[in-house]
């Protein structure tokens, strides 16, 4: 089969590679159908993350279609499912408490004392995102084995086209945690970091949750656009500064809530940011968190900030006094996909949440190298981009 391989930095390649089997009995073998470029791919094409090896598969936004599977999967060939990108037994004790991003049977143990020694616990497994996270082939792909197939999918209602559910693999339930993460209450002003997809869903999210007011912040003028269609005021951080904006707009309190969904390549001409951008450049740093900084100190006393935003090492310049002395409780953790899937497929169902809006361009995964670089490039004008396995099918 052909799928999109990583090679290094900036460096990724449609390879042709053998089949995915069914391996154990709860595996199941999709064939993909859609397969999203994530903003946290960028991430490994910028060669942040560690543990890859060159020609591991990428992707864990995809569904598709079943079309084998083992003696204990639950699904049917033929069925449409959409894959969440944690994998996850269903049975341990993370499980029970469906925290799903927790669990602790997907990494395979051989790749448990990676992360066991970085974070003091192995991390859950994830498709498609190095070799800490389980080193299972991802999605972007023409077919891909599912383990706990009997877990994680769901299955996709007939009639309903892969544009407007494919992102309850990923990027929809974020976008929900992070606003749950959140606390709204009613009448709350909150601020979100970043109009990319998980900001512009966690902003869709924070309406329906009972805020009155949304303030998204970003510096691409497009994504500001698609966040005021949702009701949204904006800040441009290019234009105007955000903390002394943030102030005003709230009467000198604060947002009552904030959420960050920048990360660890956070953009902008601050001087922390500029110094986080020289430490990874030399090797002495890893991540660039002038998102999060600026979201405690912006963040009302007796606030909440919720970080759905990548951030994968240690970091200095850490406002901890602020955070403490205001009082503030921050949530963040991979998404528990699982525990959000049936309730959002029924919101988009009865029309509560928009996801197609999102969908700037769509090519087949012959052109995903020209995706990748295309969604590194110019993040104005690409917001999400769709790769289709079908459309080299035809063309063939």
């Amino acid at each position: 089969m052909r799928a999109l391989a990583w090679h290094g930095k900036h460096d990724v390649r449609v390879d042709t590679v053998d089949d995915p089997e069914i391996v154990n009995p709860r595996d199941a073998i999709i064939k993909v159908t859609s397969t999203a470029i994530c903003g946290s791919d960028l991430h490994l094409y910028d060669g942040y993350i560690p543990t890859m090896k060159a020609g591991d598969i990428l992707g864990h936004e995809f569904m598709g279609e079943v079309v084998e599977t083992g003696p204990g999967s639950t699904l049917k060939k033929g069925q449409r499912v959409v894959v969440p990108f944690t994998i996850s037994c269903g049975s341990c004790y993370h499980c029970g408490k469906q925290q799903y991003s927790a669990c602790d049977n997907g990494n395979p143990a051989d790749n448990q004392d990676i992360a066991q020694e970085v974070y003091g616990q192995p991390m859950s497994a994830l498709f498609g995102y190095s070799h800490m996270t389980g080193g299972y082939a991802g999605g972007q792909a023409e077919y891909v084995r599912v383990p706990f197939s009997d877990v994680g999918p769901i299955v996709v209602p007939d009639g309903v086209d892969d544009d407007k559910v494919l992102f309850l693999s990923d990027i929809l339930p974020t976008g929900w945690q992070a606003a749950e993460y959140a606390e709204i209450e009613p009448g709350d002003t909150v601020a979100v970091w970043g109009c990319g997809p998980v900001g512009l869903f966690a902003v869709q999210s924070a309406f329906l949750m009972g805020a009155e007011r949304v303030i998204a912040i970003d510096h691409f003028p497009h994504r500001l656009e698609l966040a005021r269609k949702f009701g949204a005021e904006t800040i441009n951080f290019e234009e105007t500064k955000v903390y002394e904006a943030l102030q005003e707009m709230t009467g000198g309190i604060g947002p009552d809530a904030c959420i960050d969904a920048v990360g660890l390549e956070a953009h902008g001409f601050f001087v922390d940011n500029v110094v986080d951008q020289i430490k990874a450049s030399l090797f002495l740093g890893t991540d660039r968190t002038h998102s999060i900084r600026q979201a405690i100190v912006a963040c009302r006393k007796g606030g909440r900030v919720s970080m759905p935003a990548v951030y994968g090492g240690i970091v200095d310049k850490f406002p901890l006094g602020a955070f403490m002395e205001k009082g503030l409780t921050l949530k963040t953790g991979q998404t528990h996909v699982q525990r959000y899937l049936p309730g959002l497929l029924n919101a988009i169902m009865e029309g509560k949440i928009d996801t197609t809006f999102l969908i700037s361009h769509r090519l087949p995964l012959s052109q995903a190298p020209d995706g990748y670089k295309m969604f590194h490039d110019k993040q104005n004008e690409v917001t999400k981009i769709v790769l289709k396995p079908d459309l080299d099918r035809v063309a063939a």
